[in-house]
């Protein structure tokens, strides 16, 4: 029977190879490419799905035909005949397959979806003069080339990151109208660090929390309930310091409004910018509170007026990007601020349904002491409640207990609050998407077989190749000077996160930093007998060690250090690096002597010398020139004038050397005489 390949239907109806693969799929066909060939009857229904009744009608029924088959096969070829001279490369086609690839596919990947060898891949890729490994990415731009020559047409289709802050939505069917109600706005505060956002969140929730963090610097984020006239408004308070722009650009995609803090008497700053960009990346609305208005310089239309160097239009220069200008500690326009934050919600009409199984994100996580892992998570649809089984990412859990922003307990959650859950199996990932499930015996199916993808995604991607274990080997044959290695524990998974990018941004030449074990938690004993045998330092942020660790840590001599500020931290991480660099050595030419006779002592070949520049030294390290070729480096075993021994003989004068473990000395050889000084990297 007569077979028919999707991507020449695709072309026969001018549509592209994934329309035609989605219909056949449709009405049951099993179709994986664009090469997947199906029967002329299934073709015909194809190409009815998509394109309704064919003007002649009468060619899907040769039905009865491929009993004939067997007797004539002859009439079915005459009917396949007539395309044939129409597209004349079709003989050559039908050796030419159709592969999907996606962007971001690895080079193994690439091969298996070609169905080579990934050795011939790699050693095509190494012809067109680039070394790729097998678990590396496969270059984008040699896709297609590299497809033809091994006879295959390779189709890059664009992939979509595999892990964003929104939760996972496996077939989640529509949310019924009727079963719509009002939320509470997510609002994030965002601005230059100490601009006032923590102020201005202290301000709504009545609690001082910037008396609670170092150097009055929120390390990471939370989420907290603020009421206005009887409604909810769910803010975000996220860090300032510019290492924290990952879980800055995190919050404003989980948000619906932006509240832009700046400082009336400091203006716009970098991190003002970059918040702005956030907001406009995440396609959220913005709200400007101009901060300090209280104090001396405050100059807050200066402030509306540099915005829009950034495109920033405010209503009072003629935009609508409102703007209110406050005083975060004496609490003036706070009510106007939350009025204005309140107007912007009923205006977006944000609505979600309370009723099905429960999901959102986990804006944050840490290792609690007292009450296990931990994590601060937003609902964004359905309710949560008190015993459902959930899963994020690699990470599943039984809600054992809440507890809203003001620290009581809760037995449920609805659309926009935000809740602190217990009874998870681990600590699951800031950022990652939860989900409500029907049992916890399916969560741990869902969490185990997620955990198993990214650890085979990061085993491919990480995958040494031959060449990789080559430089590996040179690597460790050299000196491990330079080399700083640290274990990095935090309190929060976020500033985990944070500490591996900064830290990662700490260059030097001839220096590297390897974090060898980086988690959530207090310092332990596990970590020193990590440190011990990796000799790394122990890092420690807003965590202490574990008095038996730390007893075990003093008694080896392994340095474990505690920051609660995270500039210090990068600081003293920045300090030790340099500290692990080899000196500079510095060469310093004493002076140089010409060989004018050669005499023969006991056991050694002594050089009659002339100082020419300089001086000679006794015991100093010397190179022996022939023709301007170095040919000996040792040291001067022996300094000799008028047959008594000297610390040195000065320009012009003459003098006896004998050199270290070296007898073929020539006349006319120059003897050169230097020192070395180390002088520390700095």
């Amino acid at each position: 029977m007569a077979r028919v390949r999707i991507y020449q239907i695709a072309r026969e109806l001018g549509l592209s190879s994934q329309d035609v693969i989605r219909q056949a799929k449709e009405i049951g066909l099993v179709v994986r490419a664009a090469s997947s060939t199906i029967s002329t009857e299934e073709a015909e229904l194809v190409r009815f799905a998509l394109v309704g009744e064919p003007e002649t009608a009468p060619e899907p029924e040769p039905a009865p035909e491929p009993e004939k088959v067997e007797e004539a096969p002859a009439p079915p070829a005459p009917e396949e005949e007539p395309p044939v001279p129409e597209e004349a490369p079709i003989p050559q086609v039908e050796e030419v397959s159709v592969v999907e690839v996606e962007d971001a596919a690895s080079v193994a990947e690439y091969a298996e979806a070609l169905g080579i060898p990934v050795g011939e891949v790699v050693a095509r890729l190494i012809g067109t003069g680039r070394v790729v490994g097998a678990g590396q990415r496969m270059p984008k731009d040699l896709m297609a080339e590299v497809g033809e020559s091994f006879g295959a047409l390779v189709e890059v289709i664009e992939s979509v990151p595999e892990r964003t802050p929104v939760v996972r939505r496996r077939d989640v069917p529509a949310d019924d109208p009727k079963d719509l109600v009002e939320r509470p706005p997510i609002v994030t505060v965002m601005g230059h660090v100490d601009h006032g956002k923590t102020t201005l969140l202290d301000a709504f929730r009545r609690t001082d929390v910037v008396s609670e963090e170092a150097g009055g610097i929120t390390q990471h984020i939370g989420a907290y309930q603020a009421t206005v006239e009887g409604n909810p408004i769910t803010f975000i308070d996220t860090p300032g310091h510019e290492a924290f722009t990952t879980l800055r650009a995190r919050g404003a995609e989980l948000t619906d409004i932006v509240v832009l803090v700046i400082a009336a008497d400091d203006g716009v700053m970098p991190q003002t910018v970059e918040a702005v960009s956030h907001a406009r990346a995440a396609g959220v609305e913005m709200l400007v509170a101009i901060n300090k208005i209280d104090r001396p310089g405050a100059d807050p239309m200066s402030v509306r007026t540099k915005l829009t160097e950034h495109n920033v239009i405010v209503e009072e220069l003629g935009g609508d990007v409102p703007s209110v200008e406050i005083s975060a500690t004496e609490g003036d326009g706070l009510e106007d601020l939350l009025e204005t934050i309140d107007l912007m919600a009923q205006i977006q009409e944000l609505k979600a349904s309370p009723k099905p199984l429960a999901s959102g994100v986990v804006v944050d996580s840490r290792l609690d002491r007292g009450m296990g892992p931990v994590a601060t998570v937003i609902v964004q649809r359905g309710t949560l409640k008190r015993g459902d089984a959930l899963v994020a990412g690699g990470v599943s859990g039984r809600v054992r207990a809440m507890f809203n922003h003001a620290g009581q307990r809760v037995s449920s959650a609805t659309p926009s609050v935000p809740v602190l859950v217990m009874g998870w199996s681990d600590v699951p990932g800031a950022g990652d998407g939860f989900e409500v499930v029907k049992n916890e015996r399916l969560a741990r199916q869902l969490a185990a077989a997620q955990a198993d993808r990214d650890r085979e995604r990061k085993i491919r991607m990480e995958m040494p190749t031959a060449r990789d274990r080559f430089v590996s080997h040179l690597e460790q044959l050299q000196s491990t000077e330079g080399e700083l290695r640290l274990v990095v524990k935090a309190d929060a998974h976020g500033s985990v996160e944070t500490l591996r990018e900064a830290i990662g941004n700490i260059k030097r030449d001839e220096g590297r930093i390897e974090i060898v074990h980086a988690a959530v938690g207090g310092v332990n004993l596990n970590d020193v007998n990590l440190s011990d045998v990796t000799g790394a330092v122990i890092v420690g942020f807003n965590v202490r060690a574990e008095s038996k660790a730390a007893r075990e840590a003093r008694q080896r001599g392994i340095e474990v250090r505690s920051y609660s500020v995270i500039y210090e931290l990068l600081d003293d991480v920045e300090q030790l690096l340099v500290g692990k660099l080899a000196p500079e050595r510095h060469e310093d030419i004493l002076g140089v002597a010409e060989v004018r006779a050669l005499f023969r002592v006991p056991r050694a070949m002594a050089a009659g010398c002339l100082v020419t520049e300089g001086r000679m030294v006794a015991g100093a390290e010397v190179r022996l020139y022939r023709n301007d070729v170095v040919v000996y480096t040792g040291s001067i075993a022996s300094l000799r004038r008028f047959k008594q021994d000297v610390e040195e003989v000065v320009f012009g004068l003459e003098c006896g050397i004998v050199l270290e473990r070296y007898n073929d000395v020539k006349e006319g050889d120059l003897i050169e005489v230097f020192t070395v000084r180390e002088v520390a990297r700095t």
